[in-house]
Parts: C-alpha cells; sequence; structure tokens
C-alpha cells in the first residue's frame, strides 16, 4: 500500500526499532526472517463456494469464493477464468475509504492474482463447460478488515485457503458437486529491506520504515512461480538471493504447519 496511507512513525519508535535490527531482533522479539503467528479458518463463509478468515497476527482479511459460469477469454477460449479482487474496508484502517479500488487494493490483488496463476494452483483447463462459449468463472473476493500490515501474504494465504475448501454445488449447470481441481500449494512470502536488513512479513511500522519490498510465491517442488518487487528503493542481487531462499524455507514451513 502506499506510504502516505501508513502514518508517520515517532522518531523514538523508529530508532527503537532500528536499533532492534542491528542486534537481529525486531520490535516485537521476532528474528528478521520470521512470521508473526498465523490463523486459518476454512469454510468461514457457509453461503460462499469456499471461505477462509484469516489472522496474521493483528492483519485480519476474509476471502469468499463464488463460482459462476460465463464466457471464457477470447484469448484463453478452453480455460475456466479466474478473478480476484481486494477492498480495503475502511473499519481496518482510519485511512481506508469506501468506494473504487484505490492503487493499494489494486496492486495488492495483482501480486496475489499472479502467484496464484502462475503456480497454476487451479486447473482451468478442466473448468471448461463447452469449449470456447461457456466455462466456470471463479470470483476470489477479499475483505481486509484489520491491517497492521504484509497484506499480500495474508490475503494469498486466505485466497489459497478458500480455493482449497472450495465446492461448486450441483445445481449450478446441471452438474454435480465438485472440488475445484487444485493442483498446487502456492505460499508467497513478503520481505522489506530496512536499512541493510531483509525483514520478512513486515509489520505496519516496519513497513513504514521499509524502503523496499520484494514478494516471492513459491509452490512445494521449491520452483518460484512468482515475484514482485514494490516501493522505490532498491535490492542487490545477493539480497535477491537471500530473499528467494527466505521464501522458500519459509513457504516449505507454512506448508507442513498449516496444510496438511
Amino acid at each position: 500500500m502506499p506510504k502516505d496511507e501508513a502514518g508517520v512513525l515517532s522518531e523514538i519508535k523508529r530508532n527503537y526499532i532500528l536499533r532492534k535490527l542491528k542486534e537481529g531482533q525486531r520490535g516485537d522479539g521476532r528474528t528478521l526472517t520470521a512470521f508473526r503467528e498465523i490463523s486459518i479458518t476454512t469454510n468461514y463463509i457457509p453461503r460462499s463456494a469456499g471461505s477462509a478468515y484469516v489472522k496474521l497476527g493483528r492483519t485480519k482479511v476474509v476471502a469468499g469464493i463464488k463460482v459462476e459460469s460465463g464466457e471464457p477469454f477470447p484469448d484463453t477460449p478452453n480455460q475456466g477464468v479466474l478473478t480476484t479482487n481486494v477492498e480495503l474496508l475502511p473499519m481496518a484502517f482510519p485511512t481506508f475509504e469506501a468506494g473504487p479500488p484505490n492503487e493499494g487494493s489494486i496492486e495488492i490483488a495483482r501480486v496475489v492474482d499472479r502467484g496464484i496463476r502462475e503456480s497454476k494452483m487451479i486447473d482451468l483447463e478442466s473448468l471448461v463447460i463447452e469449449p470456447g462459449k461457456k466455462v466456470w468463472i471463479i470470483f476470489a473476493d477479499i475483505d481486509v478488515i484489520d491491517f497492521d500490515g504484509n497484506l499480500i501474504d495474508a490475503c494469498t494465504l486466505a485466497v489459497v485457503s478458500a480455493l482449497r475448501s472450495a465446492i461448486v454445488p450441483g445445481s449450478k449447470e446441471g452438474s454435480k458437486d465438485f472440488q475445484l481441481p487444485v493442483r498446487s500449494l502456492p505460499i508467497s512470502v513478503t520481505m522489506v529491506k530496512i536499512g541493510d536488513e531483509i525483514v520478512a512479513d513486515p509489520d505496519l511500522e516496519e513497513e513504514q520504515l521499509s524502503t523496499a519490498r520484494v514478494t516471492v510465491t513459491t509452490t512445494e517442488d521449491g520452483h518460484i512461480r512468482a515475484m514482485q518487487k514494490g516501493d522505490t528503493g532498491f535490492f542487490t542481487l545477493d539480497e535477491i538471493r537471500k530473499a528467494i531462499k527466505i521464501s522458500s524455507n519459509t513457504g516449505k514451513q507454512i506448508r507442513e504447519k498449516y496444510f496438511q
């Protein structure tokens, strides 16, 4: 999200965070690569095809899946459609406002969507009802209900969990109930650069201090499926290599702990 929406840190707080980072620790006691506590509740919205409520520290998001039939895109006539939308609810943060998507929500949706799409998590070719004419369209809608940093990873966890739990009702198009065809498990890991340090799963205060952001999405085979840089700062080649290693290791840990 744009830095001007996040507020301003006091000089005392800024110096404290920077001092702790130089000691290899963070303001909340975590190591530089550790994630905050994660909680995932699936089937959170009973009337949706699939849903999940995710808490990442104090950041909270809800994802819901809706499935409808419709026309395929002209350039992919033999594939179903996946579309991702993020809404920053006004109750989540003082500067969030109701209305059309802003720059921040559009960026989050694009990064989340790209990670899932490039990982080929959903077998879109199996969602064809009538080739070139009718396919299943998957709508993944994410509501941010409390913001305290790292919306990209929280939203990715929510959408992935919701898609894995989704059941399409058999009443649609005369078909039987079916589970969405899941082929992989993408996990995104977002890291920011603060001074000379790379910090994973930044909270709000760390995001305010950061100069650059990178999100790396991997799948269980260890392959990098998407990478997205944000903010105006830069990463050296060694820092990118370090970020990739952190993402791979952390992704594996999250899958083992939350997706078995």
